[in-house]
C-alpha cells in the first residue's frame, strides 16, 4: 500500500487506532457502478456495492457471480515450457518408461501430487511418489531421494510444488542421468535449475499472467496439456483407455488453492467454486473420510477447506508422517482412508498442543527484546519445525509486521516466515540468500522458508530489519482493517447473509465483507473454550439481538473491552455467518475488531 493510495482511502468513523491497534479503512466504492451491477444482474444492492468496491466492473461481474472453467480456463500452452513438459511425459507414457513424482509435505504439495498420481493411474501407470520428511530431509528435492527413485526404475521425475531453486540436487540428478520436470509456483530467479522443463507461472520469462496459481492449479493445467497431447497422438485409442474426466478432481485443486492462500480471483475462483461442487458428491474417499472425522455435516465451503480439512492434511507433514496427506487424497480404499483420516485427526490435536507451547515461548522471546520494530525474528533450539509456520502466522497477526520463526535441526536453523500486506517476503529471503546470509531460502510474497547458520543470525536480522523499515517508511504501511459499510444489529438478517454468500468463495484476494455494527451494546459476554469471548449484542435503541463471537482474544484489549464494557456503546467490526444450530437457521457475527466511539 503506497502513499499515493492514501489520498483515496478514508478513515471509517474516525477510527485510526482500534482495540487491536488497527486503522479502520473505508473501502473505495463507485456507488453508481454498484447500483448498475445490482440492476443488471438482479442481485441485491449491497451485493452490487461490495462487488464494485472490489474493483469488479460490468465486464467481469458475470464471471465473478458464476465462475466457470469454460469462461476462465486459459490455454495451458501459455505457460512457458508447458508444451515441452507435456511432450516429454507423453513420450514416456508411449514408451512405457517409469515416471515418479517428488512432492511437498504441505496441503498444496499433497493435493498436486495426489492429482498427478490419480491422472497417471487413470492412464494405467502406477507412479511412485516421494514426499520428503520435514525433519530429516526438509523442503524441496534432495539428491538421495531422487537417486533412490532412479534405483527403483524411474528416470523421469516430476517435482511438484518445489524445485524451482533446487540447483544442486537437480544438477546431481542430471549428472546421474535422471531427467527432471519442475512443476512449481514459487518465486523464481533469473537462473533456472537444470531440467527438461520448468513449468512455473512465476518464472521471470513467463508471460501467461497466471502467477496467482498454486501448485495444484499448475498441476491441473499440466494434466490438461498432457491429455491434449496424448489425444493428438491417438495414444488413448491405441491403448484402449478412456480419457479421465479431469473436472472430477477439482476438489483437490480447490483444497490446494484455498490452503495455499493464493488470491481467489479469476481462474482460482473458478477452481474453488467448481471444486466445492465436486466435493459435495463425496467421490474422493479420502476427503470424505477426513470431512467425516472432522465433523463436517453441512455443505462444504472455502472455510471448511482452509480451517477444517487443510490443517488435518497438513498435520501429517508437521508432526506425523509426511506422506499421509498424499496417500489419503490419492487412495481408493474407504477402510484405509478412514484409518488415515483418524490418524491425521490425532496428529492435528498433537500439532495444536505443540503449537500452543511454542507460541507462548515465541511471544515471550519477541517481547523480551526492547521493542518490536519492522519485523519479528525468534528461534528456539527445541521448537518443533512442524509448527513454526503456524506460529509465524500468529505472531504476524499479533504484531502486524513480517514474522520469522526458527527451530534448530542438525545444528542449523530451519525457519518459516509470514508477511503483511505490502512487504514481499519471498523477494527479501531470496535477496538475503544471494547476499550469502542464508544457506537456502525462497517463497512468495506472503510466505517464505529458509535455512540459516546460527552464526549469521544477527547479520540476517539486521539485513531484514533495515530492508523492511525502509519499505514501511516509504509506503506508510500500518495495520489496517478494511470496512465495507455500517449496519445496525437489527439489520443482520438471514436474507442479508444469503445475499452476501453469492460473493463467495471468500479468501485471499476476495475478503469476506466486513461491517461495523454502530453503537452496539453488549447485553451479555462470557468466555468459551480457553480464550474465546461470546456475546449477545443489541442496537443502541435496544432493537435487534445478534449472537457474536471473538476468537483467541481473552488476553488482549479487544477481549477485555468486550468483557469490561461497563454498559458503554461500542463499534463492533466483523463478518456475518450463517448459524445452524439444532435445525434452526440464524445469524452470527464473527468479531474482528472493536472500538470505542469517537
Amino acid at each position: 500500500m503506497g502513499m499515493t493510495d492514501h489520498a483515496f482511502e478514508k478513515t471509517f468513523m474516525g477510527i485510526e487506532r482500534s482495540a487491536t491497534g488497527k486503522w479502520w479503512r473505508e473501502r473505495d466504492l463507485d456507488e453508481r457502478l454498484g447500483i448498475t451491477i445490482a440492476q443488471r444482474f438482479g442481485v441485491p444492492e449491497i451485493v452490487g456495492r461490495v462487488m464494485a468496491s472490489r474493483g469488479i466492473g460490468l465486464d467481469d461481474a458475470k464471471s465473478f457471480l458464476s465462475p466457470t472453467l469454460r469462461d476462465l480456463m486459459p490455454d495451458p500452452s501459455s505457460l512457458k515450457d508447458m508444451d515441452k513438459a507435456a511432450s516429454r511425459i507423453a513420450d514416456a507414457i508411449e514408451a512405457g518408461e517409469k515416471l515418479a513424482v517428488f512432492g511437498d509435505y504441505d496441503v498444496d504439495g499433497a493435493t498436486s501430487t495426489a492429482l498427478l498420481k490419480r491422472f497417471f493411474r487413470a492412464l494405467g501407470a502406477d507412479v511412485p511418489v516421494h514426499i520428503p520428511d520435514r525433519m530429516k530431509e526438509g523442503y524441496g528435492p534432495n539428491a538421495p531421494a531422487l537417486l533412490e527413485l532412479q534405483r527403483n526404475g524411474a528416470n523421469l521425475i516430476l517435482t511438484v510444488d518445489c524445485g524451482v531453486t533446487a540447483y544442486a540436487p537437480l544438477q546431481e540428478a542430471k549428472d546421474a542421468g535422471i531427467e527432471v520436470i519442475v512443476v512449481d509456483h514459487h518465486a523464481a530467479e533469473p537462473e533456472l535449475p537444470p531440467a527438461v522443463a520448468v513449468v512455473n507461472p512465476n518464472r521471470l520469462d513467463d508471460e501467461s499472467g497466471l502467477g496467482n496459481l498454486c501448485a495444484a492449479g499448475v498441476a491441473f493445467l499440466l494434466c490438461v496439456a498432457m491429455l491434449r497431447e496424448l489425444r493428438s497422438r491417438g495414444w488413448l485409442e491405441k491403448a484402449g483407455i478412456r480419457a479421465p474426466d479431469l473436472r472430477s478432481w477439482l476438489d483437490l485443486v480447490a483444497l490446494g488453492t484455498v490452503c495455499d492462500v493464493v488470491p481467489l480471483r479469476g481462474l482460482n475462483r473458478a477452481f474453488v467454486t467448481q471444486g466445492l461442487k465436486v466435493m459435495r458428491h463425496r467421490s474422493n474417499v479420502g476427503m470424505t473420510a477426513l470431512a467425516d472425522v472432522a465433523g463436517v455435516n453441512e455443505t462444504p465451503s472455502a472455510y471448511h477447506l482452509g480451517f477444517v480439512l487443510g490443517p488435518r492434511v497438513n498435520a501429517g507433514g508437521r508432526v506425523g508422517e509426511s506422506f499421509l496427506g498424499t496417500t489419503l487424497l490419492s487412495g481408493e480404499n474407504p477402510a484405509e482412508a478412514q484409518d488415515i483420516a483418524r490418524k491425521l485427526d490425532e496428529y492435528n490435536r498433537e500439532r495444536k498442543a505443540i503449537e500452543d507451547i511454542v507460541l507462548d515461548q515465541a511471544i515471550s522471546a519477541a517481547e523480551g527484546k526492547s521493542k518490536v520494530g519492522s519485523m519479528v525474528l525468534v528461534g528456539g533450539e527445541d521448537w518443533h519445525p512442524g509448527v513454526i509456520g503456524i506460529v509465524a502466522s500468529r505472531l504476524k497477526d499479533r504484531y502486524h509486521v513480517p514474522s520469522l520463526v526458527m527451530g534448530m535441526v542438525d545444528g542449523v536453523y530451519k525457519g518459516s516466515a509470514r508477511s503483511v500486506r505490502g512487504i514481499d517476503l519471498g523477494a527479501a529471503v531470496i535477496a538475503a540468500r544471494q547476499s550469502g546470509l542464508l544457506i537456502n531460502g525462497g517463497g512468495h510474497g506472503m510466505a517464505a522458508g529458509f535455512t540459516l547458520d546460527p552464526e549469521k543470525r544477527d547479520a540476517f536480522e539486521a539485513f531484514l530489519e533495515e530492508r523492511f523499515a525502509k519499505i514501511i517508511a516509504e509506503n506508510d504501511i500500518r495495520p489496517t482493517i478494511t470496512v465495507d459499510g455500517a449496519l445496525h444489529a437489527a439489520g443482520a438478517t438471514l436474507d442479508l447473509v444469503e445475499a452476501l454468500e453469492n460473493l463467495g468463495p471468500f479468501g485471499a484476494g476476495n475478503a469476506e465483507p466486513r461491517f461495523v455494527f454502530v453503537d452496539c451494546r453488549v447485553i451479555k459476554a462470557d468466555v468459551v473454550g480457553a480464550d474465546h469471548v461470546r456475546c449477545i449484542l443489541t442496537g443502541s435503541n435496544g432493537k435487534g439481538r445478534l449472537k457474536a463471537i471473538a476468537f483467541r482474544c481473552l488476553d488482549n484489549d479487544m477481549g477485555q473491552t468486550l468483557i469490561k464494557h461497563g454498559g458503554r456503546p461500542l463499534h463492533i467490526l466483523g463478518h456475518l455467518r450463517r448459524d445452524s444450530w439444532q435445525g434452526r437457521e440464524g445469524v452470527q457475527l464473527m468479531i474482528d475488531d472493536v472500538s470505542l466511539p469517537g
